[in-house]
């Protein structure tokens, strides 16, 4: 049996788990299974290692892309090396722990799809990224190489980002690709949305969540009602899954 699974805290739902179970099934994969592993503490993750020793391959989520690192013995330098945050582990035979992140694949795959299906050329936008978790890393990650100018955008004001409260008529009109990385919206909490002034929003934005449930999250609803374009994370979802199946498999 090889075994993948999914650590972070809490899981409530798992995209990753019917998304695998259901691959297995459909391309006649035999012997392998996804499971759960909630981890509200990533010390625990040794633990779940020397209990689970058929373990080949695990997904990441929130709250420990960051924080796992310490715990694994390489990073893939093109990946998570140069981002600083994990969302895939290969497991060695050896027992070797590799990172990886598929984020940034999935991410910037599906946005250039998106920008392409628009008639829009990345170096003509710049963004605003909402959000400073892993997540986010692997968004700016991908912005810098398709040279998309951003400002990040967070609840404190920083050196490094602006708060909500910053945000400007002149700032939304230069900055019209907004990407949301943070977790506000996200079932239950359907009814939040980030703190963004939407009535300055224009057919000339567009917003990507990186959230994909619900497939209409009020972020992108209120920017729909604007005329804004909108693109929710399920496609980056499937393309960061086949790139962690793909590097599991190499």
């Amino acid at each position: 049996m090889r075994r993948y699974g999914l650590i972070g805290f809490p899981l409530t739902h798992s995209f990753s788990q019917k998304y695998f179970t259901e691959k297995f099934e459909k391309e006649g994969i035999p012997d392998s299974r996804y499971d759960l592993f909630e981890l509200p503490d990533p010390a625990a993750f040794p633990q779940l290692l020397a209990s689970t020793p058929d373990l080949v391959g695990l997904n990441v989520t929130i709250p420990h892309k960051q924080a796992i690192i310490p715990f694994l013995d390489e990073l893939d330098p093109a990946s998570a090396g140069r981002i600083g945050a994990v969302n895939t582990i290969r497991i060695l035979p050896d027992g070797r722990k590799i990172g990886y992140n598929t984020d940034y694949y999935g991410f910037r795959s599906s946005l250039e799809d998106w920008l392409r299906a628009q008639e829009i050329g990345p170096a003509t936008l710049h963004a605003l990224v909402l959000g400073n978790g892993g997540a986010a890393r692997a968004v700016v990650a991908a912005l810098n190489d398709l040279q998309i100018r951003y400002r990040l955008i967070s609840r404190q004001q920083t050196a490094e980002a602006l708060s909500y409260e910053a945000l400007t008529p002149e700032i939304l009109d230069e900055y019209r690709l907004i990407i949301n990385t943070s977790p506000v919206g996200t079932y239950p909490n359907i009814d939040a949305s980030p703190a963004i002034p939407y009535g300055m929003l224009t057919r000339r934005h567009l917003l990507y969540d990186l959230v994909y449930n619900p497939a209409e999250t009020r972020f992108l609803q209120k920017g729909r009602e604007q005329g804004a374009a909108t693109h929710n994370g399920l496609p980056m979802l499937h393309l960061q899954a086949e790139k962690a199946w793909e590097i599991w498999n190499q």
